[in-house]
């Protein structure tokens, strides 16, 4: 079993109680998702964006809505061993990223 399928099994196994039950009854109480919706997880590269990625992708695998997904990941900068942790992670996790490159840093530093 591929590291990634380990830890999808835990958010529905593990952590039914404390996450996934919560997940689900907040996505079913407020009507967020209709059929044919597509879903932009924005990932800022931490454990809480990284989680709700699995989340919305285990609903997308196991639920019976249908909608589409994409994960994005805006690189406001940073250093190159950081961005590679935010990528390595991303794949570890089987999360499809798309990184958008941006100089937000910079153009904080010059004002």
């Amino acid at each position: 079993m591929e590291r990634y399928e380990e830890i999808e099994r835990s958010i529905i196994t593990s952590y039914r109680k404390r996450i996934w039950t919560k997940f689900i009854k907040s996505i079913q109480e407020f009507d967020m998702i209709q059929d044919g919706d597509k879903i932009a997880v924005c990932m800022s590269g931490g454990k809480d964006s990284m989680l709700m990625a699995k989340c919305f992708q285990e609903l997308k695998k196991h639920g019976k809505m249908n909608f589409d997904l994409v994960f994005l990941t805006m690189n406001p900068g940073y250093n190159e061993k950081n961005k590679q942790k935010i990528i390595s992670n991303a794949q570890l996790l089987n999360i499809p990223i798309t990184m958008f490159e941006t100089n937000i840093f910079d153009a904080v530093a010059r004002n």
